[in-house]
């Protein structure tokens, strides 16, 4: 007896999410079709101009600008940030950074030393359940 598998597809904002571009200027043939876990595959080991571009210039998903300005996406919200940039749009807000950028930073950049703070914390923690006891 034999089982067919089925080609397991997804919808392009998925597929959009997992490339890491926005969906809407993706071209209209990606976004109304699905994809295929080997077109994503396929699209991730050799990308066609399109994704390319896209990757190298945006318009850029939320959590890649986040990423890219070094801040959370609660933070690009709180400063105010709802709409995708570009490549060219997040280097200005580097080079010349608002206050609220500025500030998104530091804020992450505490999360940051707070998280290895508490890993360090747990790593000690466990270290002396291990220990023997006299």
């Amino acid at each position: 007896m034999t089982s067919h598998r089925s080609t397991q597809t997804m919808k392009p904002a998925t597929a959009a999410k997992k490339l890491g571009v926005y969906l809407e200027a993706t071209p209209a043939a990606f976004q109304e079709g699905v994809v295929s876990r080997d077109e994503l595959n396929a699209l991730q080991a050799d990308p066609p101009e399109w994704l390319r571009e896209l990757r190298r210039n945006g318009p850029h998903p939320r959590p890649v600008v986040a990423a890219k300005l070094g801040i959370s996406i609660s933070g690009l919200a709180r400063g105010g940030v709802t709409e995708p940039l570009t490549t060219d749009q997040i280097d200005a807000l580097k080079r010349e950074p608002p206050e609220w950028l500025q500030k998104e930073r530091a804020t992450q950049a505490e999360v940051r030393r707070e998280a290895v703070r508490i890993k360090e914390k747990n790593a000690e923690r466990g270290d002396e359940s291990r220990r023997p006891r006299s």
